[in-house]
């Protein structure tokens, strides 16, 4: 059976469905603003730096395979660096929106990490259009469609906005998706994998 929601400890991929292109992070760091890990958009399906893994915050446990609430704050983490996904008052380098980074050392990092998940219902569906609010300052992730020249060409700007649009829609896309499993004993067993690549 496919799991019809997200669910902490999950590794995903997640697309901006107007750009259709998907979150990205790699070893290269803005040339500006804050000088941190840079997040852009992909178009490329297949990169394995579009990795994501859905986490709790530093106050709030997120158990495996929980489905996530909306109005949840999470931390996403770079599967590849072990960085969050995170944001601050920085211009981002081509649209001048907000900049959104990738920071901190094998998932830990500091509150700027954290977003909210905002979803219609009571728990993000996987065929959901879901928007992430930067907690601490209240901004949207977003695309608008900036091109990167040279060393990563062709890839998008990725950065934070005050008001909702189409441009800061996403949903979960290709993953390992964690969920609960009851055991013989009734108790409630965690490590059960459902893989969709």
């Amino acid at each position: 059976m496919s799991l019809v929601f997200v669910t902490c400890g999950s590794v995903i991929k997640l697309l901006n469905i107007k750009h259709n292109v998907r979150l990205h992070s790699h070893d290269v760091r803005y040339g500006s603003g804050s000088g941190q890990q840079s997040v852009t958009g992909v178009t490329a399906v297949e990169d394995s730096n579009s990795y994501w893994s859905i986490r709790g915050t530093r106050d709030t446990w997120c158990h495996r395979g929980t489905p996530i609430q909306c109005g949840q704050e999470i931390r996403l983490t770079h599967v590849n660096t072990g960085r969050n996904l995170h944001s601050h008052f920085f211009a981002s380098p081509l649209s001048s929106n907000q900049e959104v980074s990738a920071f901190g050392d094998e998932g830990e990092g500091d509150h700027l990490d954290e977003w909210t998940v905002q979803c219609g219902g009571s728990v993000w569906k996987r065929e959901e259009a879901v928007r992430f609010r930067h907690k601490a300052t209240d901004a949207l992730l977003s695309v608008t469609g900036e091109q990167y020249g040279r060393p990563i060409h062709g890839q998008r700007e990725v950065h934070a906005m005050a008001s909702p649009s189409q441009h800061s829609l996403w949903k979960a896309m290709e993953g390992i998706f964690m969920k609960p499993s009851e055991s013989p004993a009734g108790s409630r067993d965690y490590t059960h994998l459902h893989t969709e690549f």
